[in-house]
């Protein structure tokens, strides 16, 4: 039986990891400013990808730690994996894909990634895989339109969107009634320098936070963990599923 250490991660094109996120990832998007892209093998098979990039607001993103560079941090995007992929694939590849950014990119410091509480889970593989909890606020950003459609309030200031009906922009959520979904956005930072660490401006937040303000969430339904499991990683949430990573920078 296959393990998590028999996976090979290795380079792809932005093309095939775009074709696999959009194939098995909750939201079916893919993030199109996405620089890095890792695939992730079983058996010859291309079972997973992560997707690597700047965030939308790197100024604002920036200042999470202090001193960092304009090219010192990146944000993990998407991060699919399929069913077929044996249990603790995701936290296997993530060590994989920070030792190699850590390689071939020493100026970056940290990795700044999203879960979404409101659609799909809380982060249980960051907390995994040793990430730490900076933020976990009501969602504001992810709203439902008329129609089923499901978007970024940033989506809707871009002059590009329009609406079912040709609407632009912002205009479309006043006019149509668009609701802010139910549920919580998580804000994740790891370290790939240590360093790094001590110049966090934000609070750290223990990840038992979660379960306190209700906003626990694993493969899209609401949970509520053992008091054991709210502390940290709760094994039994664990196995190969496609892990929740948005390109939100409004988490404050």
């Amino acid at each position: 039986m296959a393990t998590a250490k028999d996976l090979i991660v290795k380079p792809i094109s932005q093309k095939d990891a775009a074709v696999l996120v959009k194939r098995i990832h909750y939201s079916g998007k893919v993030t199109q400013n996405s620089q890095l892209h890792l695939g992730v093998f079983l058996n010859g098979r291309l079972e997973g990808a992560m997707q690597f990039g700047p965030s939308i607001d790197k100024r604002k993103m920036q200042g999470l730690v202090s001193g960092t560079g304009w090219n010192g941090f990146t944000e993990l995007n998407r991060m699919a994996f399929s069913e077929a992929l044996p249990r603790n694939s995701e936290s296997r590849a993530l060590s994989i894909a920070f030792m190699l950014i850590r390689k071939h990119y020493p100026q970056i410091e940290w990795v700044v990634s999203f879960a979404d509480g409101t659609q799909c889970g809380d982060g249980t593989i960051y907390r995994a895989s040793g990430f730490v909890l900076t933020a976990c606020k009501k969602n504001t950003s992810l709203l439902l339109m008329p129609g089923g459609e499901i978007v970024c309030d940033k989506t809707l200031n871009d002059a590009k969107y329009r609406g079912p009906r040709g609407e632009m922009g912002s205009s479309i959520a006043k006019a149509a009634g668009a609701k802010a979904l139910s549920g919580f956005q998580l804000r994740y930072i790891y370290f790939l320098n240590p360093a790094a660490r001590g110049r966090l401006t934000v609070p750290i937040l223990p990840f038992s936070r979660i379960e306190e303000i209700g906003a626990g969430m694993y493969k899209g339904k609401k949970i509520m963990r053992t008091k054991e499991q709210a502390a940290g990683y709760p094994p039994a949430l664990g196995g190969a599923t496609p892990t929740c990573t948005l390109h939100i920078e409004d988490v404050k």
